[in-house]
């Protein structure tokens, strides 16, 4: 059953007005059961001062774009009463007359644009409106028998109002049918949703709670859970197993589900989703249609279900999601051609979200949260699948009502909100040496250009210090932390691992771990020797390989920027292991940018000096041994190093990051094997 949240102190700490309207939206938002991410809207009627002092009768509805969940006082579109009540009169209007005379109705052009279903609020005679789409009414309105189930739950108290595209014609239907019913106190929208209203905030919120829990109590009481979609035909994998599956098989998916910009997954294994995937009638049951039309933008009219039994392995798995994305966009762009509009331009044609039985589901999207938005809207269609059936069959849309829907220019509108995408959307790196100076400002750098990152190091605190700094300025997801040691082939696996987990795979890696050490060649033992190569040589091949592998998987080619040093072409003083393996490194990307060319990976080096700042390196015995080397003061050393630069600057991790993402970007998309250096000009270290 759904919880009431209204609590009086704290909506006694609220303003009025617009604030309390914030305050029930929130509440109404909390729970996705009760309103889907994005969806649904509410309204108060209030009395307002105008710019000429006079009082103004102005109605507080939720603007285009926003989720109730997250909304805030400025989100909210104020407009004129007395303008919009005389559009009732009329007969018919369609979408953009609406929305352009809505535009003139605003007491402030800098509003957000109003709701789709602004009219719906305004041509109902209640101060608070709420509209809302609980999985418990969908499942009423979207049962071919909901109709008359709904007479059995609420008496003569609700008006049904058949399907139509939200906008004018709705709105009028929805006054009209409540005008009629003096006892209604409720609309339900078939295959759409809930309409509910009070003379108070919390009234009204009270009543949209309590008439979805009559909703609730009657289905719940009519499903048998072992009988559930027909019930269980698969078991799940255990955990372990899932994941491992889902580790191997998610750059593949990827590659599959990227046509031209990449997606970016994300994967849900929650129980009400195996349930479904695991069930006989899951095959037939997820092609019927969106359990409700603010669906259809986020997981398309239908997700790829992969028949697939989870005794078949990875490989077959791995083929068959091959099979079935190429199948699924075939299918959708016939179905663009068959419902398409002059105008009309195609989407990308890839599944939105992917069913795989044993296992869980798999969801793509521009960016991780995206992903997930897709993934929580089809937890709320499998809940009102599971209820449409317990009380009858599931019906959806049809075909091209669904069309119309998805390209409703009033719908595609939200999308326009979005930020531009940028230099690194879509892409994942993956930063070795994360938590360090030349790492943390490297993954900052991208990061700000729309990269998700996954910052490894064995400093595992730290690592998790900058992600979450970097989740809290940017957004949860953006940055994952995880524990590797680069000389270990079974962490620098389970690193990438991680990575194919979080995000599908990765695009950038940036082979930047290190270490130094510094002795007179004669006093270099054989632990410091091997100690430099296992980390700076072993290290780097290892990551290397790992992401050679997973990029040829994805398929969709892949940058590698090693950090290198002005050691890998000078010979340093007192340095010999450091310096050779610094000049292992940038052959051995060389080497790998000759593999990789006709997959389209790129491999080029950053060849820095000095950078003390923040680094851990630095912070170590290095700086007394280098010191040493030149005969100076540790306390010395950066002064001495700006001096032998050239142009008499000092070298910082922002210097080397920026590098970096030159090399990452598309700026650089046609240069390979190459090397550049950042140590403010040093002529012994010229390439020559």
């Amino acid at each position: 059953m759904v919880k009431h949240l209204w609590e009086e102190s704290k909506a006694a700490q609220v303003l009025q007005g617009v604030a309390e309207l914030a305050y029930r939206s929130n509440l109404i938002g909390a729970d996705r059961s009760v309103c889907n991410w994005g969806g649904g809207n509410t309204s108060m009627k209030t009395v307002e001062k105008d710019f000429r002092g006079r009082d103004v009768e102005v109605m507080w509805v939720k603007g285009s774009g926003s989720d109730l969940g997250t909304m805030k006082v400025s989100h909210f579109t104020g407009l004129r009463l007395e303008d919009i009540r005389p559009l009732i009169e009329r007969d018919e209007m369609t979408d953009e007359d609406m929305v352009a005379y809505l535009a003139h109705c605003m007491i402030d052009s800098k509003h957000p644009r109003a709701s789709i279903e602004t009219l719906l609020h305004a041509f109902l005679p209640f101060p608070h409106v709420d509209h809302t789409h609980p999985d418990a009414i969908i499942s009423l309105c979207c049962a071919d028998n909901g109709r008359q189930l709904a007479e059995e739950i609420y008496g003569d108290r609700f008006v049904w109002v058949p399907y139509v595209r939200p906008g004018f014609t709705l709105s009028k239907m929805i006054a009209e049918g409540v005008r009629n019913n003096p006892s209604a106190e409720l609309v339900l929208m078939e295959k759409h949703g809930l309409v509910t209203w009070g003379e108070t905030s919390e009234a009204c919120y009270q009543k949209t709670i309590d008439i979805i829990n009559e909703a609730e109590a009657y289905i719940t009481a009519r499903i048998d859970e072992e009988k559930t979609f027909g019930g269980a035909k698969y078991e799940s994998l255990a955990k372990e197993e899932r994941e491992a599956v889902l580790a191997r098989v998610m750059p593949v998916i990827r590659g599959a589900v990227s046509d031209g910009k990449n997606m970016l997954l994300s994967f849900d294994d929650g129980d009400d989703v195996l349930q479904f995937v695991n069930s006989y009638n899951a095959p037939e049951l997820s092609q019927v249609g969106a359990a409700c039309p603010d669906h259809l933008v986020h997981t398309k009219r239908t997700p790829l279900y992969i028949d697939w039994n989870p005794q078949e392995g990875a490989d077959v798995l791995a083929e068959k999601v091959k099979a079935g994305v190429a199948a699924f966009k075939e299918e959708y762009a016939a179905y663009f051609e068959r419902n398409k509009q002059e105008g009309d331009v195609m989407f990308e044609a890839a599944p939105r979200v992917i069913l795989i039985p044993g296992v869980g589901m798999v969801n793509t999207g521009n960016n991780l949260a995206m992903s997930q938005v897709s993934g929580a809207l089809y937890h709320r269609a499998i809940a009102v699948m599971k209820g449409a059936t317990a009380l009858g069959s599931f019906v959806s849309l049809n075909e091209n009502e669904s069309y119309n829907i998805e390209y409703w220019p009033l719908e595609l509108y939200k999308l326009t909100l979005a930020p531009a995408e940028a230099e690194f959307s879509r892409k994942v790196a993956l930063i070795t040496g994360g938590a360090g100076g030349i790492g943390s400002a490297t993954g900052r750098r991208l990061v700000a250009e729309g990269a998700h990152v996954v910052l490894a190091d064995l400093n595992l605190e730290g690592a998790q210090r900058v992600a979450a700094d970097i989740n809290e300025k940017y957004g949860e997801g953006r940055a994952l932390a995880v524990k590797m040691d680069v000389t270990s082939e079974e962490q620098v696996a389970a690193a990438f691992a991680q990575a194919a987990l979080a995000y599908g795979g990765v695009d950038i890696i940036v082979n930047n771990a290190g270490l130094a050490t510094s002795s007179p060649f004669d006093e270099t033992s054989l632990k410091e020797w091997n100690l430099n190569m296992n980390v700076l040589g072993t290290g780097y091949f290892l990551v290397a390989r790992e992401a050679f592998k997973q990029m040829k998987q994805q398929g969709k080619g892949g940058n590698m920027i090693f950090v290198g040093s002005k050691n890998s072409i000078y010979a340093g003083k007192n340095a010999a292991a450091y310096s050779s393996v610094k000049a292992l490194e940038t052959h051995l990307a060389r080497c790998i940018a000759a593999e990789g060319g006709e997959y389209g990976i790129r491999v080029n080096s950053v060849l820095p000096d000095a950078v003390l700042q923040g680094s851990a390196i630095w912070g170590s015995n290095w700086r007394n041994e280098r010191a040493a080397a030149y005969g100076i003061e540790p306390d010395q050393l950066e002064e001495h190093y700006r001096k032998r630069t050239t142009l008499l600057v000092n070298i910082y991790p922002s210097d080397i990051a920026e590098a970096i993402a030159f090399f990452a970007s598309s700026k650089a998309d046609k240069t390979t094997g190459c090397m550049l250096t950042v140590d403010g000009g040093v002529p012994a270290a010229f390439t020559r």
